[in-house]
C-alpha cells in the first residue's frame, strides 16, 4: 500500500490537542496543499486564512460555542485554525472547492503526524456581525462565506479508533 494509501485511510479526527504550535515548515506544506486543491475551471475562488493568535482564536470559538449553543471550546484548544471562506460571486462552485481544500489540508496534516479536525458553523460565523467585523480587520470582502476551519495542532492523547464503516457504503452499477 502507498504512503498517500494509507494516509487517506487512517487519518482520524483529533479533538484534544497540546499547546505547542506546530512549526512553520509543516504549516506551509499543510497550506502548499490547500493552494493545489482542485477547483472548477480553475478559477481558485477560496481564501485560507491562518489564524494563530490567541484572542483571535478566543473570538473564533466564542462565535462558533454561541451558534453551537454550548459553553465547552468548539475549537478543542488548538493552536492553529485554518478559516477557508468562499467568494460565491467569483464561482457558483465556491464551496466545494472549499470543502476540497478542506479535505487536503486535513489529509496534508495526517501526512506530518498532526492531528486536524473540520469545524462546521463557519458559515453561520462569517453571517454574524463579530463576523463581518472580522473580515475587515483581515482585509477581506464581507461578502465572503465560511465553509469551515481546519484546526491543526499535535495531538494530545492516543490514536483516535476508526468508527466502523456502514454496510453498503458502496454500491456497484456494472
Amino acid at each position: 500500500m502507498s504512503e498517500t494509501i494509507r494516509t487517506l485511510t487512517n487519518r482520524r479526527i483529533v479533538r484534544k490537542y497540546k499547546k505547542a504550535q506546530i512549526c512553520d515548515e509543516d504549516l506551509h506544506l499543510i497550506l502548499q496543499s490547500g493552494m493545489n486543491a482542485a477547483s472548477a475551471k480553475g478559477i481558485q475562488p477560496c481564501t485560507i486564512v491562518v489564524v494563530q493568535n490567541p484572542d483571535t482564536l478566543g473570538r473564533l470559538t466564542a462565535m462558533n460555542a454561541k451558534i453551537k449553543g454550548t459553553d465547552t471550546d468548539p475549537l478543542y484548544g488548538a493552536p492553529t485554525a485554518l478559516v477557508v471562506l468562499a467568494d460565491m460571486e467569483k464561482s457558483p462552485n465556491a464551496w466545494s472547492d472549499g470543502c476540497l481544500i478542506l479535505g487536503n489540508l486535513m489529509n496534508a496534516a495526517a501526512a506530518l503526524h498532526l492531528g486536524s479536525c473540520w469545524i462546521n458553523r463557519a458559515r453561520e460565523e462569517f453571517e454574524l456581525p463579530e463576523g463581518k467585523a472580522l473580515l475587515r480587520e483581515w482585509g477581506l470582502p464581507e461578502h465572503l462565506v465560511g465553509v469551515g476551519h481546519c484546526i491543526v495542532g499535535y495531538g494530545d492523547g492516543p490514536e483516535p479508533a476508526a468508527s466502523p464503516r456502514k454496510d453498503n457504503f458502496i454500491k456497484f452499477i456494472r
